[in-house]
């Protein structure tokens, strides 16, 4: 692990301490598990953005396939 030094709101840690003693855990250990929760929910924000972005990419395309007609042909079989 890395050491890290982060600044806190007297409010901030105070409720943070608070926590620590309900749940009878460190505040550092508080901190790295709401660090993760917050990576975590970002990633899957940037996976939806990249799909997004990819839909309709191949739209445009003149150069592929009729996917309907192999889609159909799919079907039939």
């Amino acid at each position: 692990m890395i050491r890290t030094q982060i600044y806190l709101t007297d409010r901030q840690r105070s409720e943070l301490a608070a926590i620590s003693k309900a749940l009878g855990k460190k505040q550092s250990e508080l901190i790295r598990e709401t660090v993760d929760h917050l990576i975590d929910q970002a990633g899957d924000k940037r996976r939806r953005i990249v799909l997004q972005e990819a839909a309709g990419i191949w739209k445009d395309r003149t150069d592929l396939p009729d996917f309907t007609e192999i889609r159909t042909d799919w079907n039939r079989i």
